[in-house]
């Protein structure tokens, strides 16, 4: 399978940031980035070209700014020049610095964005970097439907028709949160967390059979919807199987693997009578116990003096 490369505009770097322009040779718009890094050039602009990355948006804070003050006009032009003719996507002054005349300069010749903001540079840059990894985050589609219930992301997955949208209305008269129906956008955000969206072209609406489709913030306010959640955990929802044992104690952890990330798993079976909705707050509820390092079934099997045989 080819690999993706995903990007964002530079217009929403800098509207996330509160950055302004100094210069840009076109709409912010059209300037895409596809690195989720940001880069400090102070070993770049001291004459040392190896290894940089052209793709990164180019940080020069007070310390690189003073540095090239030192520096005579013909060595500052030429290391300048030099950063500006890699043509990274933007270079970005912090701390409310004014751009040297030579950075307008070599901005335009090489077209170049130069942006500005009065944050410090540390925080600037802590800022970016997350807008970027969440942005560029590597990404999958699932069929599903997405929720937050007592705080927790879950994601219910199933066949169609079982009743995952059934169970999410219920779970939203109940006080909880729809985030995504049918299509829902997973994202790894790190090496530990999946955060959970809707498509926004049918963000807030859901299918219901027999009613057909419901724009949930309108029917039930705003405050039933949330845009995304990270995914704590996985119930998957399949027709009640006889002949299938299904865990009665919840001692062994199952995980399903989203993009890398392993999640906590379990498979709940439907029949007549079954309130899914309370079954996934229960889970929900105990998955959270279990978070903070409380398990029932553990605490039962040592108060009938059988621990060990779990151990």
């Amino acid at each position: 399978m080819e690999e993706q490369h995903f990007f964002v505009t530079l217009d929403r770097i800098a509207g996330e940031s509160g950055l302004t322009v100094a210069f840009t040779p076109k709409d912010l718009k059209e300037i895409k980035i596809y690195a989720t890094e940001v880069y400090r050039p102070g070993i770049f602009l001291a004459g040392y070209y190896q290894y940089f990355d052209h793709l990164r948006i180019q940080i020069i804070g007070l310390t690189e700014f003073s540095y090239l003050n030192e520096l005579d006009e013909t060595s500052r032009r030429t290391h300048l020049e030099k950063l500006f003719s890699f043509q990274p996507p933007a270079v970005v002054l912090t701390r409310g610095l004014t751009p040297l005349p030579e950075m307008l300069e070599f901005a335009r010749k090489y077209g170049v964005a130069l942006l500005l903001s009065n944050e410090m540079t540390s925080p600037l840059m802590g800022s970016m970097i997350t807008t970027l990894n969440t942005e560029l985050a590597p990404r999958i589609t699932r069929h599903g439907v997405l929720v937050e219930v007592y705080g927790e992301g879950i994601l219910i997955t199933g066949d169609s028709g079982v009743g995952k949208s059934e169970t999410a209305i219920e779970l939203v008269k109940r006080g909880h949160r729809l985030i995504a129906d049918d299509a829902v956008e997973l994202r790894r955000v790190s090496s530990k967390r999946i955060m959970g969206s809707s498509p926004e072209n049918i963000r807030h609406f859901i299918e219901l059979r027999g009613i057909g489709i419901i724009n949930v913030a309108r029917l039930f306010g705003i405050g039933a919807v949330k845009n995304s959640v990270e995914v704590e955990s996985v119930i998957e929802l399949e027709p009640w199987d006889r002949t299938k044992n299904y865990d009665r104690t919840g001692l062994e952890s199952q995980t399903t693997d989203i993009l890398g990330v392993q999640v906590p798993n379990m498979v709940i079976p439907v029949m007549p009578g079954r309130n899914l909705a309370v079954i996934i707050e229960t889970a929900a509820m105990n998955n959270r116990a279990k978070e903070m390092g409380y398990n029932a079934a553990k605490e039962l099997l040592r108060q009938l003096g059988l621990q060990n045989d779990v151990l």
